[in-house]
């Protein structure tokens, strides 16, 4: 599939890295129950769908819902099946669920969209089945002068030094999140941190028009590869533009 160079990165590297969590907490060939909370046109899900997974798709946004329902409708019937889409707002999970239902909760790029994302973050949590896993992409607060730092914009840089605040390349403000308070609030919900990966080290400052499409396919691994072992490799992964957190629920 065609897309943006940085897109790419990103939804590879996180299913890499989720595909290592899954494998190191459940046995091998299991059937999980998985919640994305988020699902946006629907990458993850669709992709945890096709390993044979039972996948429940949550999105407020109807123009996102209605991409990953298309997508999803150009899937053969067996992944169909296996996928379930509804409209809601991830800080009403409780609303949607009971509590245990799922073995695997992700919520990827919302995060950044939440004012107090505690609360949300344990409502996440109360979704998990004993062991289950959380997985959170986040925006790095810590690394927030990187951004326009490498692009030259040394005022905006300087700024992004004395907070959490940012203007994304939507143009809307947003937040991001620190990796200590993360790690405490998720200590604090009883789903402690057990993993943690830089996502987009080296290619987050790419035009958000570059084409994966233009790379020959050996150097696109080799790009996926490079970001792949900075992303777990300090001090790079500290730097990272997203982080990937994720917690295991007692």
């Amino acid at each position: 599939m065609v897309g943006s160079l940085r897109d790419t990165v990103r939804q590879e590297l996180v299913a890499r890295q989720l595909d290592e969590q899954i494998s190191a907490r459940f046995p091998v060939g299991r059937r999980l129950a998985i919640l994305d909370v988020g699902t946006g046109q629907g990458t993850q899900s669709l992709r945890l769908a096709r390993a044979g997974h039972k996948v429940t798709g949550l999105e407020s946004d109807p123009t996102m819902l209605s991409a990953a329902r298309e997508a999803l409708a150009r899937e053969p019937e067996g992944i169909r099946e296996r996928v379930r889409l509804i409209e809601g707002d991830g800080l009403a999970t409780g609303v949607h669920f009971l509590p245990g239902s799922f073995d695997v909760v992700l919520c990827h790029g919302v995060l950044m969209y939440v004012q107090e994302p505690d609360a949300m973050v344990a409502g996440l949590a109360r979704m998990l089945a004993p062991g289950g896993l959380l997985s959170l992409l986040v925006r790095n607060a810590d690394a927030l002068a990187m951004r326009p730092g490498l692009a030259g914009d040394w005022s905006a840089a300087l700024a992004s030094f004395d907070s959490d605040t940012y203007t994304n390349r939507l143009g809307l403000p947003v937040r991001a999140d620190r990796l200590a308070a993360l790690t405490a609030t998720l200590e604090g919900i009883a789903a402690p941190l057990h993993a943690w990966y830089g996502v987009r080290v080296f290619t987050d400052t790419i035009e958000v028009d570059a084409n994966e499409a233009q790379l020959p396919a050996a150097e696109l691994e080799r790009v996926l590869a490079l970001e792949d072992r900075a992303g777990r490799t300090d001090p790079y992964r500290q730097v990272a533009a997203l982080l990937h957190l994720c917690g295991v629920r007692g």
